[in-house]
C-alpha cells in the first residue's frame, strides 16, 4: 500500500510548495522508490484549460491529454516521470462529477453535502492515483494557502485520509514564509506560528515545517518555530532562495529531509544516487558565454505563461555549455519597422503557442525577420502556423494568407480548423490534446535531430495546416518534415536553405528535463551558438 505525503502552504501563495514537493520527490526517487505526484486545486474551474495565461500561467499538458496546473511541469522535470490526468484535479471537477451523479439519481434522493460526499470524492482520487501508478510514495500538493475558504474541503479530506490509514502511512509537510524585516534586521517567525495554528485548528498537525526565506534561517529561529508549533527542532527545515531551482533538492538533502521522511514512513533508507543532478548542476555552473534568445509572444508580462519553454531553453543552454539568455518580447510591439530594433541582437528567435488574433501579425513579422536574416528560428504550435502563413504570403505568393481562426473570409486560409473540431461547441478539454505520433521524413533536419522515424510529442490545438495548400507550399520550397503516420496532418516544417528553421505543431517543451534536455531545443541553441560565433569571427 502506497505511503502518502501532503504538502500545504501558509502565509502567502507562490512560496514554492511545488518546488519543495518536487524536490522531495526527486530525493525519494533517487533512493530507489517509485514516486508519483499530484496537485489538488481548490478553484471551481474544471481544469485550467480555459483560464487566461495572465492569471494562471501556462497550461501543462500530460501524455494522456490532461490540461493541468503548471506545477505538473515542475513535478515531471524533477522526478523525470510522465504524469497523467490522475495527477491533477480541481474542486470544480469534483463538484461536476457529484452533480452529474445527483442528476442521475445515484444518491437516491439523499442530501449531497461537502462532508461526506465532497471529501469522499477527494479521498477516492487519492486512492486512485496510488492504484493506477503502483507508486510506493504519492506526494500530493494542496493548492492555495491555509485559511482559504475554498481549500477547507481538501484539508478536511486529507485529515480524514490520515485518520483512516495505519500510523506512519501519511505525513504532512507545511511550507511557510519566514520573512526578513529590514528595519529590524531579522527574520520573523510569527507568520509561521499563525499559519501552523490555523492548520492545527483544522485538525492537522504538520510533521515537517519547511521555512521559505530570502535570508538565512538560523538554528535558533528554527528551534523557536519548533517550540511554538509542536514539532521537533530537527523537523524544521530551511529552504532559502537558490540561484537555481535545481539546487533545492540538494539543500534539503543536506538537512537529511529525505531520510527523516523515510524514517517517519517506516521505509528503508536505500543508497541514494544524485549523480545525474550533480552533473547537471556542475555543467550549469561551468557555462561560458551566452546566447540571446528572443521569445516573441503575447503573454510576456507573466513569464510563467511560458514556463516550460523557459526551462527547456535553460536545459538546452546547459547542454551546450552556455547561458541561454531569454528576452521576452511582446509580439504586439513587433512590426516590419520595429523588428530591426527589437530583434537584430538576437542569436535565435522562438515564437511560442497562443490563441486569438491579437499579436499574430507581430509573430509573422518576427518569422519574416528570422527567415530573411538567417537567424535560427523555432516555431511552436501557433508559431508553426505563423511560419506557414508568412511563407505562404512572402514566398508562395498567396497574398494575405492567414488562419481561418482569424478570418473566415480570407482568400487563402492556409491554416484551418481540424475536421474533428468542426461540431464542437464546448471550449474546455476539447482540443487535440496529449501525445500523438509523428512520422519524420528521411533527409530532413528534424529526422537528424530526433534520430528516429516515429516520435511522439504532446499537442494542444484546434487548427492545422490546410491540406489544400500543401502542394503549393512545398513547390515554393517549404519542407514538410513531419506528418501524422497517415499523412493527413502536418506536424513539422522546415526550410533547408536556412541555417536553422524548424517549427512544430506540438509542444516539445513539455518533455524536456534538466538531465534529459529535449533534442529540438538543444539543436536550436546549438545553432544560435554557431550563428553568434560566425558573426563575431
Amino acid at each position: 500500500m502506497a505511503k502518502h505525503i501532503f504538502v500545504t502552504g501558509g502565509v502567502v501563495s507562490s512560496l514554492g510548495k511545488g518546488i519543495t514537493a518536487a524536490s522531495l520527490g526527486h530525493l525519494l526517487k533517487a533512493r530507489g522508490y517509485k514516486v508519483t505526484m499530484q496537485k489538488m486545486d481548490p478553484y471551481l474551474n474544471v481544469d485550467p484549460g480555459t483560464m487566461s495565461p495572465f492569471q494562471h500561467g501556462e497550461v501543462f499538458v500530460t501524455e494522456d491529454g490532461h490540461e493541468g496546473d503548471l506545477d505538473l511541469g515542475h513535478y515531471e522535470r524533477f522526478i523525470d516521470e510522465n504524469l497523467t490526468r490522475e495527477s491533477n484535479f480541481t474542486q470544480g471537477s469534483v463538484y461536476q462529477s457529484l452533480i452529474a451523479k445527483e442528476r442521475r439519481g445515484d444518491f437516491l434522493g439523499g442530501t449531497v453535502q461537502v462532508i461526506p460526499h465532497v471529501t469522499n470524492a477527494i479521498k477516492e482520487r487519492l486512492r486512485r492515483i496510488a492504484e493506477t501508478t503502483g507508486a510506493d510514495i504519492v506526494i500530493t500538493e494542496i493548492g492555495g494557502t491555509i485559511g482559504d475558504i475554498e481549500g477547507q474541503p481538501f484539508i478536511e479530506a486529507a485529515r480524514q485520509f490520515k485518520k483512516e490509514r495505519p500510523a506512519g502511512d501519511v505525513l504532512f509537510v507545511h511550507v511557510t514564509l519566514v520573512p526578513y524585516i529590514a528595519a529590524a534586521h531579522e527574520v520573523k517567525t510569527k507568520p509561521t506560528q499563525h499559519s501552523v495554528k490555523e492548520l492545527r485548528s483544522m485538525g492537522v498537525q504538520p510533521d515537517f515545517i519547511v521555512c521559505r526565506s530570502d535570508h538565512e534561517v538560523s538554528s535558533s529561529v528554527r528551534e523557536k518555530i519548533a517550540l511554538f508549533c509542536d514539532v521537533a527542532p530537527t523537523d524544521v527545515l530551511a529552504c532559502v532562495d537558490s540561484p537555481s531551482l535545481y539546487e533545492v533538492p540538494l539543500g534539503l538533502f543536506d538537512q537529511e529531509f529525505d531520510l527523516k521522511v523515510l524514517e517517519k514512513l517506516g521505509l528503508e533508507p536505500h543508497e541514494i544516487d544524485l549523480s545525474p543532478l550533480r552533473a547537471f548542476l556542475s555543467a550549469e555552473k561551468n557555462r561560458e558565454g551566452q546566447v540571446d534568445i528572443a521569445v516573441v509572444g503575447k503573454y510576456v508580462s507573466l513569464p510563467d505563461a511560458y514556463l516550460s519553454i523557459i526551462e527547456a531553453l535553460h536545459h538546452a543552454g546547459v547542454a551546450n555549455g552556455v547561458n541561454a539568455k531569454l528576452h521576452l518580447i511582446d509580439a504586439e510591439r513587433v512590426t516590419d519597422e520595429t523588428a530591426e530594433e527589437l530583434l537584430s541582437g538576437m542569436d535565435g528567435i522562438l515564437v511560442p503557442g497562443g490563441f486569438g488574433q491579437r499579436a499574430f501579425e507581430g509573430k509573422i513579422a518576427a518569422v519574416r525577420f528570422a527567415r530573411t536574416r538567417g537567424v535560427p528560428f523555432f516555431g511552436i504550435c501557433l508559431g508553426l502556423q505563423a511560419a506557414v502563413c508568412e511563407f505562404a504570403r512572402d514566398v508562395a505568393g498567396l497574398e494575405g494568407a492567414t488562419s481561418s481562426e482569424f478570418d473566415q473570409n480570407a482568400t487563402y486560409q492556409v491554416v484551418s480548423l481540424m475536421p474533428d473540431q468542426e461540431d464542437i461547441d464546448d471550449k474546455g478539454g476539447t482540443m487535440r490534446l496529449g501525445a500523438y505520433p509523428c512520422k519524420l521524413a528521411q533527409g530532413t533536419l528534424a529526422r537528424q535531430i530526433y534520430g528516429d522515424e516515429i516520435i511522439y510529442e504532446r499537442h494542444r490545438h484546434r487548427y492545422e495546416v490546410s491540406n489544400v495548400y500543401r502542394r503549393a507550399l512545398q513547390e515554393a520550397g517549404l519542407v514538410i518534415s513531419g506528418t501524422s503516420p497517415d499523412d493527413r496532418l502536418v506536424e513539422m516544417v522546415e526550410l533547408p536553405e536556412h541555417p536553422w528553421f524548424v517549427a512544430s505543431q506540438a509542444h516539445p517543451e513539455f518533455k524536456s528535463r534538466p538531465t534529459r534536455p529535449h533534442p529540438l531545443f538543444v539543436s536550436f541553441v546549438a545553432a544560435a551558438c554557431k550563428g553568434r560565433e560566425s558573426r563575431s569571427a
